[in-house]
């Protein structure tokens, strides 16, 4: 059996792959594999913390821009993350998972708030906790919480679970010439203005040293590949 190179990881997974083919909703088969994959990480004896994009559901900026207020459009991704922290938990319950949802703004009824010293108990404990809410606060992604969250629980890295397979010179979608990197670093990112995370994501996790490995969640083994130091996706780092 492989061996994990990773005690602690942050997996970031956006809205979007959690629908699947649909692109809009939830795809239950997509987000079984998932957990699946995360029950293997657990029992490689990995502690694992997941950031949920709410994009399938509705994107502040690009839902709301220019028809209502920034804030509060972005107040509606952050109750679209909490469905999707909800979905996840409940198939990671049905597949014998322990898992905690942890939500940024106060919703006690259906979550714990979010506590630092709690959800480091709960991975300790073996359990998965799940962040919702994103930061909490509006003006910031989903991709920056996972940056903050990692931070927080002291992640050695960050797994960015997306719709595409790495980091390209260009998006390969439109520019058949796009190269794909293995590795770039954070400033490479920044100056280029190449597509990974956001800015304020990527500075933040330059500036506490967090590697950051995205690739695609087509195939959900990649995560077990990635916890196992096999080369997939593209790693930003120093």
């Amino acid at each position: 059996m492989a061996k994990p190179v990773y005690r602690r990881v942050l997996l970031k997974i956006s809205g979007e792959a959690l629908a699947g083919e649909k692109h809009t909703g939830l795809d239950f088969e997509v987000i079984g594999r998932v957990c699946d994959v995360v029950k293997e990480c657990l029992d490689l004896g990995v502690q694992v913390g997941v950031v949920v994009g709410g994009g399938n559901f509705w994107r502040g900026v690009k839902d709301g821009g220019g028809r209502m207020e920034r804030s509060r459009a972005d107040q509606m991704g952050m109750l679209a993350t909490v469905l999707n922290c909800l979905a996840v938990a409940d198939v990671c319950e049905q597949k014998g998972i322990p898992v905690r949802v942890q939500t940024a703004i106060e919703m006690r009824s259906m979550a714990e708030p979010y506590i630092r010293s709690k959800a480091i108990r709960h991975l300790e404990k073996g359990r998965v906790v799940i962040f919702g809410c994103g930061t909490g606060n509006p003006y910031f992604s989903t991709d920056t919480a996972a940056v903050l969250r990692a931070a927080e629980i002291g992640a050695e890295v960050i797994l960015l679970a997306k719709n595409v397979d790495g980091v390209y010179s260009a998006d390969p979608l439109k520019d058949p010439s796009a190269v794909k990197y293995d590795s770039i670093s954070y400033d490479d990112v920044l100056a280029r203005h190449l597509m990974v995370m956001d800015s304020t994501a990527t500075s933040l996790s330059m500036d506490n040293h967090i590697p950051v490995l995205l690739f695609a969640l087509k195939d959900p083994q990649n995560i077990v590949r990635a916890v196992c130091g096999e080369k997939v996706g593209t790693i930003v780092s120093e």
